[in-house]
C-alpha cells in the first residue's frame, strides 16, 4: 500500500478554450485548495495565483514541456493528483504530450478529473483532506522482465 498524505501535491492545467472554468471552479474551491500544494503549467499557474492570492509552483507552458514536467513529477512520487480541464472540441498542437500526461496519471494510479463534474466529485471525497491508502504501484516484473 501506498499513502497519500492529508495534504496533496496537486497539478492544475487547462487548455486555453477552458482556463476561464478552471478560475471559476479555482474560486469557488479556494478554501479547500489553499491548504494544498498547488502545482500548474506556466499561464494557468499565473492565472492561479492571481485568482487565489496563493502561491503556486509553475512549470512551463504546456506547449513548452510543461504538461512533460507534470508528468515526470507524477513518476517520481511527486504530484498526488492531477485536474485537467482539457478542451475536447480543439487540436492541441502538444497533443501527445498531453496524452502522454494522462497516461502516467493512470499507470501511477493517482486521481485524475477531466472536467467541473469531476473535480467537483473528487474535491468532495472526504479523502480529499485526509490520508488515503493506495495499491502500490510495483513494476519489478516489468523491469525485471526477460527481453529477447
Amino acid at each position: 500500500m501506498a499513502t497519500l498524505g492529508k495534504y496533496k501535491n496537486i497539478a492544475l492545467v487547462a487548455h486555453d478554450n477552458r482556463k476561464a472554468s478552471m478560475m471559476d471552479w479555482a474560486r469557488q474551491h479556494k478554501d479547500k485548495l489553499s491548504k494544498h500544494n498547488i502545482f500548474a503549467t506556466g499561464t494557468t499557474g499565473k492565472l492561479l495565483e492571481e485568482a487565489l492570492d496563493i502561491k503556486v509552483n509553475r512549470f512551463f507552458s504546456g506547449p513548452l514541456g510543461g504538461d512533460q514536467q507534470i508528468g515526470a513529477k507524477i513518476a517520481e512520487g511527486e504530484i498526488d493528483f492531477l485536474i485537467f480541464f482539457w478542451d475536447p472540441l480543439e487540436q492541441q498542437p502538444h497533443d501527445p504530450d498531453i496524452k502522454a500526461l494522462l497516461r502516467i496519471a493512470v499507470v501511477y494510479n493517482i486521481p485524475v478529473a477531466s472536467n467541473i463534474a469531476s473535480a467537483d466529485f473528487l474535491l468532495s471525497s472526504p479523502y480529499f483532506d485526509s490520508e488515503y491508502q493506495t495499491e502500490a504501484v510495483n513494476f519489478d516484473e516489468y523491469l525485471n522482465r526477460s527481453i529477447e
